[in-house]
């Protein structure tokens, strides 16, 4: 269920960080309700979270997770261009979560 509580927490971080750029500086009603209300649920998904998985943990798959689906909505849905340093620099927070989640004892599997 820690898991899942995660993975929720990451995907309502990412879809509050896409409207915060729909919004436009807060000028937009609909993109800035769902700004407020999908860092609301992130933030509480993650404070279930790190009830189990220590706040280090937690925080480093869910910003690097977080940072690589940002990343991939701005280039896909906001035709932002990533460059090859960006995609190997993504590649690297990926394999950086993935050796966290695979070899740290401190996950707690």
């Amino acid at each position: 269920m820690t898991y899942l509580y995660l993975a929720i927490a990451i995907v309502a971080e990412v879809i509050a960080t896409s409207a915060l750029k729909a919004s436009d500086g807060f000028s937009r009603l609909w993109p800035s309700l769902l700004t407020v209300a999908g860092y609301c649920i992130a933030f509480w998904c993650l404070s279930l979270t790190i009830r189990v998985i220590p706040t280090g943990i937690v925080y480093a798959i869910w910003s690097g997770v977080g940072i690589v689906l940002i990343s991939a909505v701005g280039w896909f849905w906001f035709k932002q261009s990533l460059d090859l340093p960006a995609l190997i620099g993504l590649g690297l927070i990926i394999a950086g979560v993935l050796v966290i989640n695979l070899f740290s004892k401190s996950v707690g599997h």
